[in-house]
């Protein structure tokens, strides 16, 4: 039984398929990320009371995490002063929900929140600029350039690549390191990152990552509350874990410990 011959590609394959689809791939990468910056809604100013009494739970946080860095003095300070304003509401940006601290809170409709809303369309912005240019390269990567063989791999491969650097070849006994035309789009589509990365930098939205994919800007994203959550329980929770924190003043007797150190 013969070998099966080695395939003889035509040049014009690599000068009129093989770069002009790496080509094409790299344009509309650099294209979507000036898109999806053109889309970014702007940043909108967020309201202070309600980053206020977000903060002052970081504020008691950080007491209880790093407490043992200050005196007595000024720890039981500032203990009291945060249990007390914790207690009677003094961050919130609703008062009456000390009022109403028994009453149970409705669920919140994410459809009637603004930023809600303005998440909701980034990511359908995002979804936008990611799949439309896919769809259009794939389809004319399928109608010019279906079943073509436009190169073949120098290192050896096992059989389970064949399906994934054959795709739209149906033949079986071609050799596993030859690579499709549409196996060729799939590679670049995941390989392109490094390129992106050297022309437009780190931070780009070239390379369709699940963040860019879903319009979301990391500087954009809100800290705030989620459904269903109650800022003032939150607050009456942190207010017992700062009254049973215990301090332990790092520096108490440090002048013995050094000297016993380098005796």
């Amino acid at each position: 039984m013969g070998t099966t011959p080695d395939l003889v590609l035509d040049p014009s394959l690599r000068d009129w398929v093989l770069f002009p689809i790496l080509l094409v791939m790299i344009l509309v990468g650099v294209l979507r990320h000036y898109v999806t910056i053109l889309l970014q809604s702007p940043p909108k100013q967020k309201d202070v009371l309600a980053i206020r009494e977000q903060q002052v739970l970081n504020r008691a946080a950080n007491l209880r995490a790093n407490g043992k860095y200050i005196p007595v003095s000024s720890f039981e300070s500032r203990k009291g002063f945060l249990i007390q304003a914790l207690k009677e509401g003094k961050f919130l940006k609703d008062p009456d929900a000390v009022k109403n601290k028994d009453q149970p809170k409705p669920p919140s409709n994410p459809l009637t929140d603004p930023n809600g809303m303005d998440n909701m369309m980034n990511m359908l912005k995002g979804n936008m600029v990611m799949f439309v240019p896919q769809t259009l390269l794939m389809s004319w990567i399928n109608f010019f350039f279906s079943g073509f063989i436009l190169m073949k791999l120098p290192f050896p491969l096992t059989i389970r690549f064949k399906s994934i650097l054959q795709s739209g070849v149906a033949t079986k006994d071609l050799d596993v390191r030859w690579v499709s035309s549409m196996s060729w789009y799939f590679l670049n589509l995941f390989g392109l990152r490094s390129v992106y990365d050297i022309i437009l930098g780190s931070n780009n939205s070239a390379n369709g990552s699940a963040m860019d994919m879903a319009g979301v800007n990391p500087a954009m994203m809100t800290q705030g509350l989620q459904p269903g959550q109650d800022i003032y329980k939150m607050h009456l929770s942190e207010a017992e874990n700062i009254e049973l924190a215990m301090h332990q003043y790092l520096l108490d007797d440090i002048e013995d410990r050094i000297l016993a150190k380098y005796q």
